[in-house]
């Protein structure tokens, strides 16, 4: 079963976030990291990602406004380039990022706001 786990993950992860992306963290996995990486492969991507009740751009802008509220500033760059993947267009995610505002505080959403605008306008 873990090894279905693991295979059913990395498509998804490969969905969302990417080939290349995918590859570069597999290329700089080592003996250090190795089982964690297989855990959030199995876990999130493989469980929690592959559930059948919200589909992926739904999980995509949970996610995203998870992270913006959280201030986990590398992961949200990550998924924030991922949205080409997933068809989150800078509209959902602006709306997205207002109802962190509201929720989670003009200071999360506002370095939100700034990390979105350098990944998706490239500003």
């Amino acid at each position: 079963m873990s090894d279905e786990k693991y295979e059913r993950g990395m498509r998804i992860r490969r969905q969302v976030l990417g080939d290349a992306h995918v590859d570069r963290a597999e290329k700089n996995k080592t003996s250090f990291d190795a089982d964690f990486q297989r855990f959030i492969t199995e876990f999130a991507w493989g469980t929690v990602w592959a559930g059948d009740t919200l589909d992926v751009r739904t999980r995509h802008l949970i996610t995203i406004a998870l992270l913006a509220a959280l201030g986990k500033k590398q992961e949200l760059q990550m998924h924030l380039r991922a949205t080409q993947h997933t068809g989150v267009t800078p509209d959902e995610v602006r709306e997205v990022l207002h109802q962190v505002a509201v929720y989670a505080g003009v200071p999360a959403a506002n370095t939100a706001f700034k990390l979105a605008k350098e990944v998706l306008e490239g500003s």
